[in-house]
């Protein structure tokens, strides 16, 4: 065989390892969401991948039967008929020995195959399926089904080879591919980092996220600052509340706070004096769900949505108001307070020019600590407030000055609202 030709199929040798060491990894780790997306455009080749990646055991069988052939013949071709050209001119060239001439040829030959294999043959390719493995796992998948298809008997054997090892090491049954939240967070990360995701969406997302995590009480209104309708009470104090108040909505009870009836929607008083009614109150108050404040704020939402109102009242083991619920309270959870008819809220969590941070006891726990960068204690789940965490630190209702230093961040008191922490300073103890 001319040496033309000889050289010709040790590259096509490697080319092909390429292919199947390509083939491999892309298959491998190529997304499925996104091979389903483009399977679902009517990619053939992406269908054919799902396929490949649904039964892992025998593709990658197929791949590594591949490869080991292709590998065992470069070897034994490069071995066997250039190694022996290679010594043959040595030996006429330089006048060496044949047994020195066939070393040194031997071992150019093996270095030279060795450094084409692991670049073209390895390097390359897997870094091409790792840029984009979705398209390459789209484009080898049909051939390589065929391969599988070929090779089906010692494909076979192979795999339940595999099964049985896999049952004597105690691992006999496939692991189910789990995404985790965390898995989530980080390619959401990712895409922000790579423009596809703004800032302000990935923390909606994060967000949106933890709603199925949280109690109701976290997000709910709660009964210290609410308005509400006391149904005994005299209609010009009635009507005195509802002048004061800037909600649409108020809770309406009768005998106290917790004896809340329904709600009464300022609208529908509104209309009984346009047109000419006697204004009446009781007659207005229209029912509202209940839910205990131990609910997360998914379960809220369900329960929103069949109420006529758009709020729920929030109560605690014993039967007693603890706050309400609407949709604006949970939209405020995931995108931020939102201004009010009195003016624009001030943001939960302030950067000062020293580096500290003024925080507002009303700021929601988990913000607070992804602004400040650290994580909150497992083991506590008591309190959803900046506030609440504070007292925590504290172990008593603080004076303002008082401070705790933890983990690594020194928390000051600076505003008290009654027995209400009202601002928090925090400020890094390392400065």
């Amino acid at each position: 065989m001319p040496l033309a030709a000889e050289l010709g199929l040790l590259v096509a040798l490697i080319l092909l390892n390429g292919v199947l060491a390509m083939s491999e990894l892309a298959v491998v780790s190529a997304r499925k969401s996104r091979l389903q997306l483009m399977a679902s455009r009517g990619d053939l080749g992406a269908e054919a991948a799902l396929k490949l990646a649904a039964d892992p055991g025998r593709f990658l069988s197929s791949v590594q039967i591949g490869i080991t052939l292709v590998g065992i013949a470069a070897g034994a071709f490069s071995g066997a008929t250039l190694a022996e050209r290679l010594g043959l001119y040595l030996l006429e060239q330089f006048g060496w020995s044949e047994a020195l001439a066939d070393g040194i040829a031997f071992a150019l030959v093996v270095t030279l195959v060795t450094y084409l294999s692991l670049i073209v043959g390895e390097l390359v390719p897997k870094q091409l399926a790792l840029r984009n493995a979705e398209r390459m796992a789209s484009l080898v998948a049909r051939p390589m089904t065929q391969v599988a298809r070929f090779a089906s008997p010692a494909v076979s054997l192979l795999d339940i080879s595999a099964k049985l090892c896999l049952r004597l090491f105690g691992s006999s049954r496939d692991t189910a591919e789990q995404v985790t939240e965390e898995e989530i967070k980080s390619l959401v990360a990712e895409a922000e980092s790579a423009g596809v995701v703004e800032p302000a969406e990935r923390a909606m997302i994060a967000a949106v996220m933890r709603l199925g995590d949280r109690p109701v009480r976290s997000v709910m209104t709660p009964r210290t600052e609410l308005d509400w309708i006391d149904l005994d009470a005299p209609l010009p104090r009635q009507l005195a509340t509802l002048r004061g108040s800037m909600h649409a909505c108020l809770p309406a009870g009768h005998g106290g706070i917790d004896h809340i009836d329904g709600i009464l929607l300022v609208k529908d008083a509104l209309d009984a004096v346009i047109d000419g009614k006697p204004l009446e109150l009781r007659p207005l108050v229209r029912p509202a769900p209940v839910v205990p404040e131990t609910a997360d704020v998914l379960e809220a939402l369900e329960q929103l949505r069949h109420s006529p109102t758009g709020i729920a009242l929030v109560v605690d083991e014993f039967g007693s108001l603890q706050g309400v619920v609407s949709a604006a309270d949970i939209l405020e959870f995931i995108v931020g307070e939102l201004a009010t008819p009195e003016g624009p809220v001030e943001p939960w969590l302030v950067a000062r020019e020293d580096g500290s941070w003024l925080v507002d006891g009303l700021t929601p726990r988990h913000h607070m600590a992804e602004t400040l960068g650290f994580t909150l204690p497992d083991d506590e789940d008591d309190y959803d407030t900046a506030a609440g965490f504070a007292l925590a630190r504290f172990g008593a209702i603080p004076q303002t000055g008082d401070r705790v230093d933890w983990n690594g961040w020194r928390f000051e008191v600076v505003d008290m609202d009654g027995r209400r922490i009202d601002k928090l300073l925090a400020s890094r103890l390392d400065g």
